[in-house]
């Protein structure tokens, strides 16, 4: 049994969730964003780009912000509907990974002033038993990796904030209409020439069918994010939900220090009880970290976006969604969270969860999906992001994988002689873009791979998956690199495919070992042939959870 250790939260005055971001001033100004009506009547028009990016989320900033600093003599232009606060319910936790590809980026402090909240690790519970799994050990041996979560929208400000300081990006509010370029006899989109603009609103007096057409020198990149309307040109039918999150918001008050049982194998059953002070000042079981409650219809998770409010995630597996309209989505959420975080294990949780369901106006859905990436895109543009990728919000790895597409891209686009060159010499291009989805897929089929399997788990709607469920929890709960590696796999910090199928297969195994032997709590009951029977039938159901998926992911 380790012993527990009280640490302050945010003990690190240096860590950059502190102190002032340099591009503050920019965060809410507009004065550096042209309107469509002002594009279209100056000579912003006609200038001449080197590269255009649509869409400025979390990964068009930060790799307009990149391109800008790499090639300062050059002109970017940088399209978003809104400069407004975006507002989402996903994309509210960053993992160490995802923190690392933001320091190599040059946006490390864009964490700064918006009241983000360093994440240690993860506590998981499961039929009354509780793990924390902190993140990897740094390797100059400086203490733990460390994640970030925050509003969504204000880290999406201080990224444009970075876009408006820099004169040679052009931030324009305007629609991207229409990717303009060769279609083949097929009708699929051969390449990229350039985009045509219409109106940020559809109000506006002004047509988009026969709006402006911008043709940069270099490559036009696809940002616009999960509900991308250029995704068309690389996947042709839609998918259909995994599932849904609905999720609403959590207010108390700060806590100031927490118990971090962390020994040296990096795993623990304890649970930092709180006491009836710490209950009505922060009811979550272990602040900062993320929170995952598996007792539930689907996975619950809890995340402080900052101090005095958390995020409640609860997922509910599926194609279709309960209706709101008639009380049955709350219903199946109160069922959820009331079995997810019982009275008997978390004090003072359940009550407030009931009511900040209760009082939530609305309860905000989002569909989770499976796209893999292809490297089959239209030449003269790049998709990046959840454009191009998308895989189930459960282990928080958009970003991360978002992020370090734009790490990779912009390292190699850095060695070309010039932006010119892309164009007047397509091989280079082709070199190029074959480099990079080689070099990004081996983190993003590890964080894609296991989010789809994890949820599959996690939600299990069989005996079968109900096992693997258990035996998972009690493989993490060895310690030593049976946790701190799939902790790794999670943080986005081990990206490496054959380990990740060595360990979902160790898991599947133990599982194999837990029904034979009759141990298993999720799969009880039958005679040995008939367990011996049932565990290898389980083998097969983890091996049709893993590998069609990470199937997809090894295309070309």
């Amino acid at each position: 049994m380790t012993v527990p250790e009280t640490f302050s939260l945010d003990e690190n005055p240096d860590w950059p969730t502190q102190g002032v971001y340099e591009y503050a001033d920019h965060y809410s100004s507009q004065k550096e964003v042209v309107s469509f009506a002002d594009f279209i009547n100056t000579s912003h028009v006609h200038a001449n780009y080197d590269h255009v990016i649509i869409g400025a989320g979390p990964i068009g900033a930060a790799l307009a912000y990149k391109l800008a600093r790499d090639r300062p003599d050059g002109r970017l232009l940088l399209i978003e509907k809104s400069w407004t606060e975006p507002d989402r319910i996903v994309g509210e936790l960053m993992q160490p990974a995802g923190c690392q590809a933001m320091e190599r980026l040059g946006l490390g402090n864009a964490f700064s002033g918006i009241g983000a909240v360093p994440v240690h690790g993860y506590h998981i519970a499961y039929s009354g038993r509780h793990l924390f799994v902190p993140y990897m050990m740094r390797p100059d041996g400086q203490g733990r990796f460390r994640g970030n979560s925050f509003h969504h929208g204000r880290l999406v400000m201080n990224l444009r904030a970075a876009c408006k300081a820099q004169t040679n990006i052009t931030c324009l509010e305007a629609s991207a209409v229409e990717l303009i370029g060769e279609v083949t006899k097929g009708g699929r989109l051969e390449t990229v020439r350039g985009v045509r603009l219409g109106p940020s609103r559809t109000t506006d007096e002004n047509g988009t069918g026969n709006g402006p057409i911008v043709c940069p020198r270099g490559l036009t990149f696809v940002c616009d994010g999960i509900m991308s309307q250029f995704r068309k040109h690389l996947h042709g039918a839609p998918v259909e939900p995994i599932s849904h999150f609905c999720g609403f918001v959590l207010e108390h008050e700060p806590a100031a220090t927490a118990e971090y049982f962390d020994g040296p194998t990096g795993a623990t059953e304890h649970l930092a009880r709180p006491n009836e002070k710490s209950i009505r000042e922060n009811p979550l079981p272990m602040p900062h970290n993320g929170n995952v409650l598996l007792d539930g219809v689907g996975p619950v998770l809890l995340y402080q976006m900052s101090e005095r409010e958390t995020r409640v995630l609860a997922d509910i597996p599926g194609s279709l969604l309960p209706s709101e309209a008639g009380g049955h989505l709350r219903r199946v959420l109160r069922q959820s969270l009331e079995a997810a975080a019982p009275k008997s294990q978390f004090p003072g949780l359940q009550a407030q969860l009931m009511q900040a369901l209760d009082d939530s106006r609305r309860i905000r859905c989002i569909g989770s999906r499976f796209i893999p990436a292809t490297g089959k895109s239209a030449h003269g543009a790049v998709w990046l992001g959840d454009a191009l990728n998308i895989r189930h919000p459960l282990t928080g790895g958009g970003m991360t994988i978002g992020l370090w597409d734009v790490v990779i891209l912009t390292d190699l686009l850095a060695s070309t002689a010039s932006t010119a060159a892309l164009s007047e010499d397509p091989r280079t291009l082709r070199r190029i873009k074959a480099q990079w989805h080689w070099r990004r897929r081996p983190r993003a089929l590890v964080v894609n791979v296991l989010s789809v399997a994890l949820h599959a788990l996690f939600a299990a709607d069989s005996q079968e998956l109900g096992l693997l469920r258990e035996a998972c929890f009690d493989y993490l709960a060895r310690g030593s690199h049976f946790t701190m590696e799939p902790s790794g796999f999670l943080s986005g910090l081990l990206p490496n495919p054959m380990l990740l199928l060595f360990h979902f297969f160790s898991v599947a195994f133990l599982a194999i070992r837990l029904r034979i032997s009759g141990r298993s709590t999720a799969y009880t009951g039958g005679s040995l042939p008939v367990r011996i029977y049932t565990a290898f039938y389980t083998l097969y159901i983890a091996a049709s959870v893993i590998l069609p998926v990470m199937w997809s992911e090894l295309q070309p």
